[in-house]
Parts: structure tokens; sequence; C-alpha cells
């Protein structure tokens, strides 16, 4: 998996999601950005990938984009994922927060 790969991926699930960091002002927005490179090795081959995130904050109870950003996900092959939600009640604010790798 190549970084165009993940743009991709991640676009498929938000096409307003952003690489590194967000320019919406105040509305809910998704960011991911690659982390580290994987190189696996197995039977005298290298397959490379990346480590990446990808970052959902929202108001909404069920966002659609979180669900739609964890079902790009689970579709893609060789991706594997773990997904964290954080809540802040002080403003409101929801963090689905994915954490990556793909091959």
């Amino acid at each position: 998996m190549e970084l165009r790969d993940i743009q991709a991926l991640v676009l498929s699930a938000d096409p307003d999601a952003q690489h590194y960091e967000s320019s919406t002002d105040g509305g809910p927005f998704t960011v991911w950005a690659e982390t580290s490179r994987l190189n696996l090795a197995a039977d005298d081959r290298i397959v490379r990938g990346w480590r990446f995130a990808v970052d959902r904050y929202t108001q909404a109870e069920f966002d659609p984009v979180a669900e739609a950003i964890e079902a790009a996900l689970a579709a893609a092959p060789g991706v594997s994922y773990q997904y964290i939600v954080d809540y802040d009640p002080e403003d409101g604010w929801i963090h689905h927060a994915f954490t990556c790798e793909g091959v």
C-alpha cells in the first residue's frame, strides 16, 4: 500500500478529508496521516506498506462519516486497524481515532 492508496481509501469514505491537518473552521472534519513505513519480510520477499492514522472529529452521536471510514477500512484488503472513540464533555466533540496498517 502506498500513500496514494491510503488517500484514495480515506477519500472514498470522506471526500472532504485532508492530509495532516484540516482547514475546516468549526465543523466536523477528517484528517489522515502516514506515521511510519512498514517493511515486512517473508519467503525471501519484502512487502512494503504504511502505518497510518485517520481521525474524525464530530459532534454527531452516530456520525455516518465515522461509520463509512470504518466500513472502508474493514473492506480494504491488506488493512488492519484499531478503532478508539474519545468524547470531550466540555465541548461535545467526539474523536474517532483509527490507527491502521496497510500492505
